[in-house]
């Protein structure tokens, strides 16, 4: 090989793609915000910080029960705050940026011996055999700082669930268990009626569902299909990295 076709070979491939790795730093990012410094009105109830969840037990890597995102999704959701208070309803926040060590948490949990109380709250007409990969991944997206869970709640309502005890897809009523807007399912439910477009879905959760996903997408959010709750901001600033710090209390 001439001298010069090593340096166009090596040009050729410094051209070529890598997806970054994990990055393990255990300090948060300059770039990343806690979502309450960026707007306090935001409601959080960050499941996994706390025994409320599928796992039935705090996740590693939820070192306090905060919302962070990188601030372009932060500075998102405030303005979709802002468009929902016309309506009289605001967001609240079940899961922010996700360290990757939690992830690797819940395949471990998946892996394992089965719960049959949490089955029948989290995924009650499903094996736990078949959580992975369509419910349960090796990667999430939240690792890279943009996307969030959450529903809509009646401005000014208090969170009232304390721990979940029923099916997560059973029959709402007026409102879901933690006083939210009733959307068919409750948060992390492991099911088919969490879907966009669902069947057995009432026509007043239905327009629940369209009134969250219209305000996300109005302010460059995604949906998600298989689950209600979820958006991704669509020009992520991080769409190949996945971060490892832990959400440590806010200073």
């Amino acid at each position: 090989m001439t001298r010069h076709g090593f340096v166009f070979r090596l040009v050729c491939l410094s051209l070529v793609a890598v997806p970054a790795p994990a990055l393990r730093a255990e300090e948060m990012p300059g770039d990343f915000v806690y979502l309450r410094d960026v707007d306090p009105t935001l409601q959080q109830d960050i499941r996994y910080a706390g025994p409320n969840n599928f796992t039935g037990a705090p996740v590693p890597g939820y070192d306090a029960p905060e919302c962070v995102l990188v601030r372009q999704a932060a500075e998102a959701l405030k303005a979709v705050q802002a468009d929902l208070k016309a309506k009289g309803l605001g967001l609240r926040v079940y899961d922010c940026y996700r360290p990757v060590r939690a992830v690797a948490a819940f395949v471990d949990w998946a892996k394992g011996a089965d719960d049959p109380e949490l089955k029948a709250i989290y995924y009650p007409n499903i094996p736990k055999g078949a959580l992975m990969p369509d419910y349960i991944a090796t990667r999430s997206g939240h690792s890279r700082g943009a996307t969030v869970d959450l529903t809509l709640v009646p401005l000014g309502k208090e969170i009232t669930e304390t721990q979940a005890v029923a099916a997560c897809s059973a029959p709402q009523g007026n409102e879901a268990p933690d006083g939210s807007l009733p959307m068919g399912t409750t948060f992390d439910c492991f099911d088919t009626k969490a879907n966009l477009g669902a069947p057995g879905v009432s026509a007043r959760e239905e327009e629940n569902r369209e009134t969250l996903r219209a305000a996300m997408l109005a302010h460059g959010f995604k949906d998600y299909s298989p689950e209600w709750w979820h958006f991704t901001l669509g020009k992520e600033p991080y769409p190949d990295t996945y971060f490892d710090f832990p959400i440590s209390p806010r200073k």
